[in-house]
C-alpha cells in the first residue's frame, strides 16, 4: 500500500468518475427545479420557492457531518454505498410529485444522498493522494462533479424545451444513480488504510474527541475555522444561483433554452477551472487565492445585479464560476493540510456542515429579501456578504501550504518580523503549553545555552539552536532529530523575547513545515504565566 495519486492511479480515476455521478444526480434539478415550481406549482412568494433549497441544505450539512464520522468508524465505502441506494428515489419521487411538498420532501432525501456520496469521495482521494498533492486531488474531484452538474444542467435543459419539464430530464438522473450505486458496490475499494498509513507516521497520535473537532474547525484553529466560513458564504451564493437566477433570467424574458445556458455556464466553469486552480493552489499557496476567489465572486454577483441581458449575465456566470473555481478545491485542501489523518474525515464532515449550511442559509436570506426589496436587491445582498468572507480569510486565515519562495523588497528587520507575526497563528504560553499536554504539538527552545542555564528549562522541549534549526526539523534532512517523521508535525518554536521565534518559524513554513508557529513574548512571558520551568 503505498500513498500518492500516481501509485493508485485506478481507484482515483474510478472515484473521480464515482463524483461525476454524484454531480450529475444534483444537476438534474439544476434548471428544471425553479421553472417547476413556477410553472407547474404557480408558487409566488421567493421564500416559499427556496423551501427546497432550504430542505437540501440543512440535510446535507447534517450529513456530511456524519459522514465523516461514519467513514471513521465504519470505513469510507459502505457510507458511499449507502448514499448511492439513497439515491435511487430520488428522481421517481420528482417525476411523479403531485404537489411542492412532495418536491420539498425529496430534496431532503437529495440532500442526505449528497452529503454521504460526495463527503466520502473527497474523503477518499484526500486518503489516497497523500499530503503532498491534495490541492490537485481536490481540483480534480471537484471538476468531476461540477462539470457534469453543469452538463446535466445543460442537458435538461435541452430535455425540458423539447419533451416538457417531467418526465424525461429526470430520466438522465435515474441512469446516473443506478450506476454509480453499481461501481460504488462492486468496483469501488476501501481506502481507510490508507489514512492509517500517513498517520502511521506522524509523530503526534492526533487523537481527538467529535466535540474537540468540532470546535477547532469551527472556531478554534484560525484557518480551519476561516474556511469553513468562507465555504458557508461560497455555497450561500450557489443557492442563490440555483434558486433565484433562473427565475430572474424568466422574468426578464429569456427562453428555457438560454436560461439553461447560463445555468450551465457557471457550474462548467467552476468545474473546468478547478483542474487549474487545485494544482496552482499546490504552488501558490492557499490563502490567496482563496481571498481573491471571494472578491471575484462578489464582483460577478454585483454585475448579475446590476446587469440585463444574456452576453452580460454570461460575462458574470464565467466570472463568478472562475472565482468559485479558485476558492472551492483550495478550501478543502486547507482542511487536508491542517486536520491530523486520525481525525481528518471528521474535519472535513464539519467543514462540509457549514459549507453546505449556506444552502439554508442563502435560501432563508435570498428569499426574504427578495420578497421584500425584489429579486435584484437579495443579488446585491449576496455580493457584499461574499466580499465581506473574503476581507475575513485574509485577516484570519494563515497560509497552510506555502509558496515557493520569491524575490523581495528590501525591508527593515522590525517590519520583517512584524510581517512574520502577522502570517503565523501564534500562540500564548498557555496555549502552547495545552498543545504539548494534548499531545498535538513540541516545543522547541533555541535559546542559547547561557539563557537556559541563567532562567531555566521548559520540561520536555527539544534544546535546537537556531543556527541548526532547520537541518534538525527538516523530514528530508540527514541531520534531522528522530522525531522530525514529517512535514504535518506541528513545531511550537520559543526564543527568549518572542521575536527571532517568529523568524524561525517562518523559515520553517517556507521549508513545508506548514504548522509551525512561536510563543507570543518568548520565554519571559512563559515564566509570567508560571508555566513550568526546571533549573
Amino acid at each position: 500500500m503505498r500513498l500518492g495519486i500516481r501509485a493508485n492511479l485506478a481507484q482515483f480515476s474510478l472515484l473521480i468518475a464515482v463524483n461525476a455521478l454524484v454531480g450529475g444526480t444534483l444537476g438534474q434539478e439544476r434548471t428544471v427545479l425553479p421553472l417547476l415550481a413556477d410553472h407547474t406549482f404557480h408558487l409566488t412568494g421567493y421564500t416559499f420557492l427556496l423551501t427546497y433549497v432550504l430542505a437540501f441544505g440543512l440535510t446535507k450539512a447534517a450529513t456530511n457531518y456524519f459522514a465523516g464520522t461514519w467513514s471513521d468508524r465504519f470505513g469510507r465505502k459502505p457510507v458511499l454505498v449507502i448514499g448511492w441506494l439513497i439515491a435511487v428515489p430520488v428522481p421517481l419521487l420528482l417525476i411523479w410529485a403531485p404537489s411542492w411538498g412532495w418536491v420539498v420532501a425529496t430534496n431532503v432525501i437529495l440532500g442526505i444522498n449528497q452529503g454521504l456520496t460526495w463527503s466520502t469521495t473527497v474523503i477518499m482521494k484526500i486518503d489516497l493522494a497523500g499530503p503532498h498533492r491534495r490541492g490537485l486531488a481536490m481540483g480534480l474531484n471537484e471538476a468531476a462533479g461540477y462539470v457534469a452538474v453543469a452538463v446535466t444542467a445543460l442537458a435538461t435543459g435541452y430535455l425540458a424545451a423539447r419533451y416538457g419539464l417531467r418526465p424525461a430530464p429526470f430520466l438522465l438522473g435515474l441512469s446516473y444513480a443506478a450506476l454509480g450505486l453499481g461501481l460504488s458496490a462492486f468496483v469501488v475499494r476501501e481506502t481507510r488504510g490508507h489514512a492509517h498509513l500517513e498517520a502511521s507516521g506522524h509523530h503526534t497520535r492526533g487523537e481527538l474527541t467529535n466535540r474537540q473537532v468540532f470546535s477547532r474547525t469551527s472556531l478554534r484553529e484560525p484557518a480551519l475555522s476561516a474556511a469553513s466560513q468562507a465555504g458557508l458564504v461560497n455555497n450561500l451564493n450557489d443557492g442563490l444561483a440555483w434558486g433565484l437566477f433562473p427565475i430572474l433570467f424568466s422574468t426578464a424574458g429569456l427562453s428555457i433554452a438560454r436560461i439553461g445556458i447560463l445555468a450551465a455556464l457557471y457550474p462548467a466553469v467552476w468545474g473546468l477551472g478547478q483542474l487549474v486552480t487545485g494544482p496552482l493552489s499546490d504552488r501558490w499557496g492557499r490563502k490567496r487565492l482563496i481571498t481573491a476567489g471571494m472578491l471575484v465572486q462578489a464582483v460577478a454577483l454585483a454585475t448579475v445585479a446590476a446587469g440585463d441581458g444574456f452576453p452580460l449575465w454570461a460575462a458574470a456566470a464565467v466570472l463568478l464560476g472562475v472565482g468559485t473555481a479558485m476558492v472551492y478545491p483550495t478550501l478543502l485542501a486547507t482542511v487536508g493540510d491542517v486536520a491530523h489523518p486520525a481525525w481528518r474525515a471528521r474535519a472535513v464532515g464539519v467543514y462540509r456542515l457549514w459549507r453546505d449550511g449556506g444552502f439554508a442559509v442563502g435560501a432563508i436570506l435570498a428569499g426574504l429579501v427578495a420578497d421584500v426589496w425584489g429579486l435584484r436587491a437579495a443579488v446585491w445582498v449576496v455580493a457584499v456578504i461574499t466580499a465581506l468572507s473574503g476581507l475575513v480569510v485574509a485577516v484570519r486565515m494563515y497560509e497552510t501550504h506555502p509558496a515557493a519562495s520569491r524575490r523581495r523588497r528590501p525591508m527593515p528587520i522590525d517590519d520583517w518580523v512584524a510581517r512574520a507575526q502577522a502570517e503565523l497563528p501564534r500562540l500564548s504560553p498557555e496555549q502552547a503549553y495545552d498543545a504539548v499536554r494534548r499531545n498535538e504539538a513540541m516545543i522547541v527552545d533555541t535559546r542559547p545555552e547561557f539563557q537556559r542555564r541563567a532562567s531555566g528549562e521548559i520540561p520536555g522541549a527539544i534544546v535546537i539552536e537556531r543556527n541548526h534549526l532547520e537541518w534538525r526539523l527538516d523530514p528530508t534532512s540527514t541531520a534531522r532529530i528522530p522525531e522530525a517523521v514529517t512535514h504535518d508535525i506541528q513545531w511550537i518554536v520559543i526564543c527568549e523575547g518572542g521575536y527571532s521565534s517568529s523568524l524561525a518559524a517562518r523559515s520553517l513554513r517556507e521549508l513545508g513545515l506548514f504548522r509551525s508557529t512561536d510563543v507570543i513574548g518568548g520565554f519571559q512571558a512563559w515564566q509570567r504565566a508560571r508555566l513550568p520551568v526546571t533549573h
